[in-house]
């Protein structure tokens, strides 16, 4: 599977189906390979998914993330075959284990031990009983990582990593840890906007999810190196623009290639918009795409 050098991600749960299925659509005629879609509390990805691939041609879907915790294994091979089948092999598997607020507080689980659900998970998902009709080639399997020993599991047991809130530096950490072969599937949030007070603000809003409130991505800029002092007040400028690339398209270029050049695979952008921060900005989908 190719799932090129520059792919999208993005949430679609601010749109209605058929406005989504519009976006894929566009998305694909730009030339995307993969488009990543992923799961919280709005649609069901694999459903989703499903429909999304059931009326295009070309493009790849990918789950960024589906949770574990919502799916016992046996079922998540089931949704992820059925998917692979019925789109001929347009499809790859990302994993990984979420939040203690959604896993916990909103679903009910125990999420004392996540590393550890994930790799007991594993075995019996790609051990699943599945008695349909199979796709033509196995369905790439990719985790959510970013910690040493995820990470080493995914490069161990999978076809690699989907990195998310992360600047090229993790970036470099990660390939130098799980060697050459690997996927690494990187996400990076940019806004088209050279305006800084506006850029920083739709930076913040889009941010403020993520940091302090979700502690894996909390501390892994810790373990880079980032102070307690850049996470009050909203984030320091300092960090929004680590996270968020804003300017021109030659510095949001630029931030790209860094990713790559660290040794990214894939690099799918996030495109937000400093004017509304629910749908995607189509100027910055349109401006990095592959054929543009």
């Amino acid at each position: 599977m190719d799932i090129g050098k520059i792919g999208l991600w993005y949430f679609l749960d601010a749109m209605t189906a058929p406005e989504s299925l519009d976006f894929v659509r566009k998305v694909e005629k730009f030339g995307y390979n993969t488009l990543w879609i992923p799961e919280a509390i709005g649609r069901e990805p694999f459903a989703h998914a499903g429909y999304l691939l059931g009326n295009t041609d070309r493009i790849s879907l990918a789950t960024g993330i589906a949770n574990i915790w919502a799916r016992d294994a046996i079922t998540m091979n089931s949704a992820a075959n059925t998917i692979g089948e019925l789109s001929n092999g347009r499809f790859v598997l990302g994993i990984g284990v979420s939040h203690k607020p959604l896993v916990s507080n909103l679903r009910g689980h125990n999420y004392d031990k996540p590393y550890s659900f994930m790799k007991e998970y594993l075995p019996k998902l790609k051990g699943g009983l599945y008695g349909a009709p199979k796709p033509k080639e196995p369905v790439p399997i990719v985790i959510a990582a970013l910690h040493p020993k995820m990470l080493a599991l995914a490069a161990e047991q999978t076809h690699g990593t989907h990195t998310y809130f992360v600047p090229p530096e993790h970036t470099a950490k990660v390939r130098a840890q799980i060697g050459p072969k690997p996927w690494i599937c990187v996400e990076q949030a940019v806004c088209l906007e050279t305006d800084a007070a506006k850029a920083r603000a739709a930076a913040r809003n889009y941010m403020k999810t993520y940091v302090p409130r979700l502690p894996n991505y909390t501390n892994n800029l810790k373990n880079l190196g980032w102070a307690d002092a850049e996470f009050e007040n909203g984030c320091s400028d300092k960090l929004v623009d680590a996270i968020v690339v804003w300017g021109t398209e030659d510095k949001i270029r630029d931030r790209i290639d860094a990713h790559l050049k660290a040794g990214a695979t894939h690099v799918c952008i996030q495109p937000i918009r400093s004017d509304d921060p629910l749908h995607p900005d189509m100027r910055a989908v349109e401006a990095f795409a592959p054929r543009s």
